[in-house]
Parts: structure tokens; C-alpha cells; sequence
């Protein structure tokens, strides 16, 4: 599907318009085109004041648009509401002045946020009211039932949110075929806020011969591909071009350093003290910081993020538009669509993450005509980051320094001085009064009272470096302990000092001191390391398994009885020496006051206890000499020590004896009868030999 362009006949013939917006009238086109404009409409905007068009509004209305397929692309605060107000008309009314029957909708118009798409229906209102229509919302937040039940009366337009009106087409409250023309405003911001699924199944659920108008800030890829799979032959539309700045915004760019931000955003608002302010943080967390603040700070502050019920939005909105509140701290999602009046400032306290992002947060200044300024504060280290997104919006900006407490005392002087209070004449109500303030206090006085009135009615400024270079303290982000709460490298970057060595230990080993906040590695908070905490034990040398055996049994309570000394105790299996006994400790693994507390229970009663920390020795078997005996001749091998003690288990398990007629003489020469007799020819407590010899 092709797409037309519109942007020379904008940009070549002269748009009989000028840069205004929503419901006011800007100063360009005389309003004399009743054959495009239908009467009602031009009596409805007579009504409210309008006497020139936008140039968005004018390219909107233009013959070669007339019942087309619409991709519009113009500046925020430029009128886009009045325009495709205009533009779906003639599809909804066609030669008729008013809508004759309420039925199901004829129109829908989709806004990505509840303000936005309230904001809408009130515009459609008044714009309609000459024409009979009905208007209904279906928004998040609001009682479902309601919007229902408002449905089921009919309406003419219905003006939502893409999740709510989702929800309403599936419980089929929502009737979709008698739909004529489908608006998608700020249509970008939807994508970006992931509604593409949901707008793709509302349109799928639309008529096929509907007339599809999208509307949005900018134009990228996304908005693009959406305009070719659900419009027919489009016809774009760039009211402005891409290149040209917004005219009635002033773009100013504030370079400190990272501590200061809060300051400088406090100088700011003092500093052009304007009637109304928004203020964008990334995050809600963030607004919930800068607004505590601010109001600590005496500031009327109002709040709004995605967080909050419908209600309390529009009671902060509420707020500002009454005068009860001057600054609202938003987030770029809840401050979508927003139109406050008198809304003469907009600072970027945290930086937005693309150019659409920045133009969409700046659109909220600067409209209907008015002028506005845009106060981008970035953080030293970050100024590249700055410099990279205005290029990407092709802005203009001013360098500008955070105002210092000199500067915002000039303005407060100049502002009292040109007072235009202080210009009037004095009312005949007033005259006696005055008269006694002149008879009781001299001029000077009564001066010098205002004057100090005067700035006590105001927050003091803030500290702030002038004239801050970057690569100075305090430049980058300054870490704070909550930051790096919970985790394991929550170490004080002031406690880069190490403690003193031990005496006689490598300097080397010497570890950074803890940050005195932290608990001390000795406190009960901390979680021991049974590894660590293990007094080092002198190195024991390597012993054959027999040996390690048997110091196993001695550190162990309860090892068995010990052989009598004519007797030498088997060889143990290298296999079962590595089998140590369920309870029996490893003397190597332990302090040497456990290991002496465990010799020490082994030993019998009337040896004396001792407490050194050396491990008891072994005892050693004496050297044979000439004159020492010879050792008994070694036993026979019995069934036991073929294999070994297994375990002292084993050991002390009692094992029958065999009878003395059972053995054999040694010096017999044959070989022994290992064929076992019938069980009726054994002894009772006879054990039969074992098969292969013995």
C-alpha cells in the first residue's frame, strides 16, 4: 500500500496557520472555509474563540484528504484533537448537520493513557455539541459496569485505552460493526508502551471499509509497518518539517555535577518562577524522592505515576489547575496527554532515554501559542549522553549554569520592584488605614516589613558550584551505602585503610578495614567459617595405615582393650585402615585442646591430665637387642586375620574358639583333609574349616 506525501503542498503553498494547539486559537488562517468545515463545527469553534487554524488543522481539511486514509505527523500542543475531530465528520455526519439516532458507535478514537483519552473526549464535546453527538470513555481505572452500562445506552464516538477496550470487544459489550472511522492519537507511544498486540486485535475486530487515521509526534519504523498493514492507500501528512524545531519552546542544557542535581533543580524552579512546572523522573522511586524533597523544601508539589488510582490523578491534576499546587514531579508515562494551563517550565531532572522521549516530555510547554522553556539537567560524567540525544532530536539548546543564590536574589529583588500592586492607587477602603500605618511607623519601616515579608514567603536558594568543570570531586555519582545494602561488597569507600599486621606476620596479609556501619566479622550477626576458625595444627608426618589406625583408636574414647604385650597386633588392610570408625575424630582436623581432651578421657583414672597442646605420642615399641627375647612365633592364621580387622566392630565381636582336636600338628607332612564331614558327624560347637586351606 502505498503512502502519498503531503509535505510539499505543507511546506510550498502556505499554510494558512501558525504553531498553536488544543482549544485555543493560534494567529495564521481566518476561519472562512465553510465547504470543508461543517457548519456545526465552525459554529462550535466560533463559540469557543477560534479564529485562525493550526497548520496541522489546515492540512487536515485540505480537498486531497477527504475521506482518505490518514498518517499524521506534527509537533505536540499543535491542535492534533480539533484536527482529526474535523477530519472524521464528513465520514460520521455526511450531509446531515446532526447525528439523528444512538446506536452502536460510529467512531473510535484510541489514546495510550487515561488522561490523554479524557482530555480527548472533553475536546469532542464542545466540538460536537452542535451536532448532537454522544461521547463515552472506556478507560483503565474506572468502574467497568459503568462504562457498560454507557455502552448499552449508545454513543456516537467512544474515546479509551487500548487494554480496556480490549477487554470490553471480548465480553462483547463493545459492538464494532458499525465503526466508520478509527483514530489512533500519539500512536508512537503505544507501540512503545507495548499496546501493538492489542491495537492489532482491535483493528482486526473493526469493519474492513473503516476509514483508519494515525496520529503521532514522529514517524518511525514501527508506525510505519502498523500504517501499511491497516490502512488503505495513506495519505501522509507532515504539518511541519522534520528538521525544524519546536518555535515556541526555548531548549536550555545544564551541565553540574551528579551531588548537586537536587540543588540545581531547586535554584531552577526559584530561579524563573513560573506558574506552573512539571518536573520528569525516570522512575517512580524517583518521584517519590524529588517531591519529598521539594516539599520539604516548601514547594506545593503534586505527584503522578503509574501507581496511583484514577482518582488521585485527577485530584492531583485538579490541584494544578486550581492553583492549590504550581509543580507536579511525573513520570514520562502518567504525564502523556497531559494539557495544564499556564504551564510555562518543563525540567528533565533525570535524562529521557531517546529523542522521542525528550520531545514528548518538552510538548507539555509551549502550546496554543504560548511561550515555554525546557530545562535539560544532566550530570557531568553524563554530558555525553546529553549532547547525543539532542543531536538525535535536531534541538537548538542553550548552555546554561545552575542559577546561584546571587543570581535568584537579583530576580526576587526585580520582582518586587515591578510589583504591579505596588502601582495602584490606593481605594477609599484602604485610605484610613493607611493613614495609621504612616501615623505609627515611618516609610522606611513599613518597607523594610514588605521586604522581609517578602522573602520569608520564599524558599531559600541552594549552594551550587559555579562555573563546575568536569573531573572534579563529586563529578560522578556518589556511592551511597544504600546502593550496596544486601549485598557482599558493602565496604565503605572511605575505609580504604588496612589494618596493622600481626606481629611477626607478613605485611602483605594485611586486609582493609570494614566500614565501622558493618558489624564487626566477631559480632553475633556474622555467619562463622568452621574452615577458617580452625587453629592451625603443627604438620603431622605421614604413618602407615596400621600406625594411623591405631592413633584413630587412641584419640577415641571408646576404643577396645588393649592386646596383651606378647602378642603383636595384625596387619591392618590398607582398604580397612582408611575406613575410620563412626566415633572416632580425626586428630589432625582438630584443636589441640580437643585432642587433649580426648587422650585425656582415654587415659585410665590415675594417670595424671595434662594440659599441653601437643597430641599424645604413640607409644614406641623398644629397639630388640642381643640380650632382649626373641618375640613369639607368629599364630597360625585364622579365619579373622586372613582378612584383616575389618572394624573395631569386628574386633570386639567375640569369635568361637575352635577344638585342640581340630588342629593339626605342624610337623605332620600331609596335607590336611579340607573335604567337611556330614553334619551328623559334627561336634556341636564345631565350625567347619573354611574351603581352600587355612
Amino acid at each position: 500500500m502505498m503512502h502519498q506525501n503531503l509535505n510539499s503542498f505543507a511546506s510550498s503553498r502556505p499554510l494558512r496557520g501558525g504553531p498553536g494547539g488544543g482549544s485555543h486559537p493560534s494567529e495564521s488562517l481566518p476561519l472562512s472555509l465553510p465547504e470543508t468545515i461543517l457548519a456545526p463545527l465552525a459554529r462550535a469553534l466560533a463559540a469557543k474563540g477560534y479564529e485562525t487554524l493550526t497548520p496541522v488543522q489546515a492540512a487536515i481539511i485540505e480537498d486531497e484528504t477527504a475521506g482518505r486514509d490518514l498518517l499524521v505527523s506534527a509537533q505536540t500542543g499543535s491542535g492534533k484533537t480539533v484536527a482529526f475531530g474535523m477530519a472524521i465528520a464528513p465520514t460520521l455526519l455526511g450531509d446531515a448537520e446532526r447525528f439523528t439516532e444512538v446506536g452502536a458507535p460510529t467512531a473510535l478514537v484510541i489514546a495510550p493513557t487515561r488522561e490523554l483519552a479524557l482530555r480527548v473526549q472533553r475536546e469532542l464535546d464542545w466540538l460536537y455539541a452542535e451536532a448532537g453527538a454522544r461521547t463515552a470513555s472506556c478507560v483503565g481505572g474506572m468502574d467497568a459496569r459503568t462504562e457498560r452500562r454507557a455502552l448499552e445506552r449508545g454513543a456516537h464516538i467512544v474515546v479509551g485505552t487500548p487494554g480496556r477496550l480490549r477487554d470490553h470487544i471480548t465480553r462483547g459489550a463493545l459492538d464494532m460493526s458499525a465503526l466508520r472511522a478509527v483514530v489512533l492519537d500519539e500512536a508512537d507511544e503505544m507501540l512503545d508502551l507495548g499496546f501493538r498486540e492489542d491495537l492489532e486485535f482491535i483493528l482486526d475486530a473493526a469493519p474492513e471499509d473503516r476509514r483508519t487515521l494515525l496520529f503521532s509526534a514522529t514517524v518511525p519504523r514501527p508506525i510505519a509497518q502498523l500504517a501499511k498493514t491497516f490502512q488503505r492507500d495513506a495519505l501522509r501528512v507532515a504539518a511541519t518539517s522534520a528538521n525544524e524545531q519546536h518555535a515556541d519552546i526555548d531548549y536550555k542544557l545544564m551541565l553540574v555535577p551528579a551531588a548537586e542535581r537536587e540543588n540545581a533543580i531547586i535554584n531552577t524552579l526559584l530561579y524563573f518562577e513560573a506558574v506552573n512546572t512539571i518536573v520528569f523522573a525516570s522512575t517512580r522511586e524517583g518521584v517519590k524522592h524529588l517531591s519529598a524533597r521539594l516539599h520539604n523544601r516548601g514547594f506545593d508539589v503534586v505527584t503522578l505515576s503509574g501507581e496511583l488510582s484514577q482518582s488521585e490523578r485527577t485530584n492531583a491534576l485538579q490541584a494544578m489547575r486550581d492553583g492549590r499546587a504550581h509543580i507536579c514531579v511525573a513520570t514520562d508515562v502518567a504525564a502523556r496527554g497531559i494539557d495544564l494551563p499556564n504551564l510555562d517550565l518543563v525540567i528533565h531532572a533525570d535524562l529521557p532515554t531517546n529523542p522521542d522521549t525528550l520531545l514528548h516530555r518538552s510538548g507539555r510547554t509551549g502550546r496554543a501559542g504560548r511561550k515555554g522553556t525546557c530545562v535539560i539537567i544532566a550530570p557531568m560524567h553524563r554530558r555525553n549522553v546529553a549532547q547525543r540525544i539532542l543531536k538525535g532530536a535536531k534541538l537548538d539548546v542553550t548552555m546554561m549554569g545552575p542559577p546561584t543564590a546571587s543570581e535568584i536574589d537579583a530576580r526576587y529583588r526585580e520582582g518586587i520592584l515591578s510589583n504591579a500592586s505596588l502601582s495602584l492607587p490606593v481605594a477609599e477602603e484602604e485610605a484610613d488605614f493607611v493613614g495609621q500605618l504612616l501615623a505609627r511607623y515611618s516609610p522606611e519601616a513599613i518597607a523594610a516589613a514588605y521586604l522581609r515579608q517578602q522573602f520569608a514567603a520564599r524558599p531559600a536558594p541552594e549552594d551550587v558550584t559555579e562555573n563546575a568543570m568536569p573531573d572534579r570531586p563529586g563529578d560522578k555519582d556518589p556511592r551511597t551505602r544504600e546502593k550496596f545494602e544486601g549485598g557482599t561488597g558493602s565496604r565503605s569507600p572511605s575505609a580504604a585503610s588496612t589494618r596493622p599486621s600481626r606481629a611477626g606476620s607478613c605485611p602483605c596479609s594485611a586486609r582493609p578495614a570494614m566500614s565501622p556501619r558493618r558489624p564487626s566479622a566477631r559480632s553475633a550477626f556474622s555467619i562463622p567459617n568452621p574452615i577458617s576458625k580452625l587453629p592451625l595444627a603443627r604438620p603431622m608426618p605421614s604413618l602407615p595405615p596400621s600406625r594411623a589406625m591405631a592413633r584413630a583408636n587412641a584419640a577415641s574414647p571408646s576404643r577396645p582393650s588393649k592386646p596383651p604385650a606378647n602378642v603383636r597386633p595384625p596387619r591392618a588392610h590398607p582398604a580397612s585402615a582408611r575406613r575410620a570408625p563412626s566415633n572416632a575424630t580425626t586428630p589432625w582436623l582438630l584443636a589441640p585442646s580437643a585432642v587433649t581432651a580426648s587422650s585425656a578421657t582415654a587415659r585410665p583414672p590415675s594417670a595424671p591430665t595434662t594440659s599441653s597442646p601437643r597430641p599424645p605420642r604413640l607409644p614406641v615399641r623398644p629397639a630388640r637387642t642381643s640380650t632382649s627375647p626373641a618375640p613369639p612365633r607368629r599364630p597360625p592364621r585364622t579365619r579373622a586375620s586372613q582378612n584383616g580387622p575389618a572394624s573395631p566392630l569386628a574386633m570386639a565381636r567375640p569369635t568361637p574358639k575352635r577344638q585342640a582336636g581340630r588342629q593339626r600338628p605342624q610337623s605332620q607332612a600331609q596335607a590336611p583333609n579340607l573335604t567337611p564331614k556330614p553334619r551328623s558327624l559334627r561336634n556341636p560347637g564345631e565350625i567347619p574349616p573354611l574351603s581352600g586351606g587355612g
